[in-house]
């Protein structure tokens, strides 16, 4: 773990909490939790209202994941909670076999509540990524906190810092390979990320297990209406 930290610093990356704590929180983690505009991407939307991602930062969530299979034996959870309808990420929930994707739900925070209900999980179990003022809901509660930086909001990045709502803010930029960092920062911290690049390239037998378990999530889609948060057919 020695220059694991070091590297991520020369990457622009900065540790809010000290390495050794996170590698703590690590241990905890059962679930990974993204945010969408500003964390898949630079936050930019098309005419129609969609914003894009990227397949490195799709491999990221692919590789923590397994990652964290391998070292609990166990699949995690991973979702998107998004105030937006998205069809990007909607694409990306189906064809990797994410858990869910809340959308159009006001407070973040209701959308994480219900789901941690759902799968009988603890705050201090959850990973969460984000960017914005309307993630720190949940930023305040979760075990881990990645912060995606933006180059246009310092004094939001040292309103989050002064309050100990982050863990780490990435040195890369959202859209620019943010979650990816974040994701080799977990594996890195664990002492995984050797071992799940072997066993993803060797792909038998421990890939390949992983790979058939993933493609037997089911997908959930929530979104608030009739007062409460409901499951919707997409």
């Amino acid at each position: 773990m020695t220059n694991i930290p070091h590297i991520f610093e020369g990457q622009g990356g900065r540790f809010i909490t000290s390495p050794k704590i996170m590698i703590e929180k690590i241990r905890k983690i059962k679930a990974f939790v993204f945010d969408w505009d500003g964390v898949f991407n630079d936050g930019l939307k098309s005419e129609n209202g969609s914003s894009l991602f990227n397949e490195l930062d799709a491999m990221g969530t692919n590789l923590v994941r397994f990652g964290a299979w391998y070292s609990q034996n166990r699949m995690p959870q991973i979702l998107i909670i998004s105030g937006e309808r998205n069809p990007q990420a909607i694409q990306l929930v189906k064809r990797d076999h994410f858990d869910a994707f809340y959308f159009k739900i006001r407070y973040k925070i209701d959308a994480l509540n219900h789901f941690m209900e759902q799968h009988n999980l603890k705050p201090d179990e959850i990973a969460f990524f984000f960017d914005d003022a309307l993630d720190l809901s949940v930023a305040e509660v979760c075990g881990l906190r990645i912060m995606i930086q933006h180059k246009g909001n310092p004094l939001f990045q040292k309103y989050v810092i002064d309050r100990g709502l982050t863990d780490y803010v990435t040195g890369s930029v959202g859209g620019q390979h943010a979650i990816r960092e974040g994701c080799e920062l977990i594996l890195g911290l664990s002492g995984l990320y050797d071992t799940v690049i072997d066993k993803r390239r060797e792909f038998y037998p421990e890939f390949n297990q992983y790979f058939l378990e993933r493609s037997q999530v089911k997908n959930k889609f929530y979104t608030f209406q009739n007062n409460q948060i409901e499951e919707v057919e997409i």
